[in-house]
């Protein structure tokens, strides 16, 4: 297992197995391939992988690292990784392609939007409420922390990279609210909150993101994340809290409303 990071401005995930992982979320990607210990059955590297490629922190298109890089992330042996693609294989969301510049790339058709609609309407009122109280509670603990213990200049750190925001399309758009919410949770200086909201970040991002149709949308997310950097820097915990539980009702209740519209081919 892999010792927990130390906190200090932000936290640095794992260094990725290639240099292809550079185009994931930088403070999500941490978690995507975290090793999965003495459990480690081609099932649970599958679902890692399905998890990865589903919530779009791997781009249709782009090249998985090799299955000797993914068998040392992930701590199984190379075989176990070679059943786990060759499901996925299976299921159509990784192909091969041989030659020299060949390997396993996720299939150009797998759209993490098409797939964070799916889970949507598969998922009851319920399910997708208390999703939204599991974000909240966790996210709002963190940014209660972060309030009464980051020092203002960090807060400040934090809000530049903000700067810029609006000239983003929607996936750059939500990937670098990922890192900031992260960066801010950080801040709680608690290792253990912080891993835990990168694996619930990874989780609600495609919600996030398809909820933000507009720029308008995309501009109260961003409303909503600039207000909590706001109590954060003013030691304003239930300021902080209160809007993060605002920003997750809101995103609720949009996907609650995508539920309800009858779906397209």
């Amino acid at each position: 297992m892999s010792p927990p990071p130390q906190v200090a401005d932000s936290i640095e995930p794992p260094s990725p197995p290639t240099e292809r992982l550079a185009h994931f979320p930088h403070r999500l990607q941490g978690v995507l391939f975290q090793p999965i210990g003495d459990e480690g059955r081609a099932e649970l590297v599958e679902r890692r992988l399905v998890d990865a490629i589903t919530r779009g922190h791997v781009r249709a298109g782009e090249r998985l690292p090799s299955e000797n890089d993914l068998a040392k992330s992930l701590g199984v042996a190379p075989v176990t990784v070679r059943e786990a693609l060759l499901a996925l294989r299976g299921r159509g969301l990784v192909v091969t392609r041989r030659g020299r510049n060949g390997g396993s790339f996720v299939a150009d058709h797998a759209d993490p939007l098409s797939f964070a609609r799916e889970a949507v309407h598969r998922s009851s009122r319920l399910a997708l409420r208390d999703l939204g109280a599991h974000y909240a509670a966790i996210t709002g603990a963190c940014v209660r922390y972060a309030a009464r213990r980051a020092d203002p200049s960090e807060a400040q750190r934090v809000r530049r990279r903000m700067t810029g925001l609006e000239a983003l399309d929607g996936e750059s758009h939500r990937r670098l609210l990922d890192d900031i919410q992260i960066e801010l949770v950080a801040l709680s200086q608690s290792a253990r909150l912080t891993r835990e909201q990168m694996k619930l970040q990874a989780e609600m991002s495609p919600y996030m993101r398809l909820v933000a149709y507009t720029a308008e949308d995309r501009g109260r997310q961003a409303a909503h994340l600039s207000a909590v950097i706001d109590a954060v820097e003013a030691a304003d915990a239930d300021a902080a809290g209160a809007r993060t539980e605002s920003m997750v009702a809101e995103t609720i209740e949009a996907l609650i409303q995508l539920q309800l519209q009858p779906k397209t081919d």
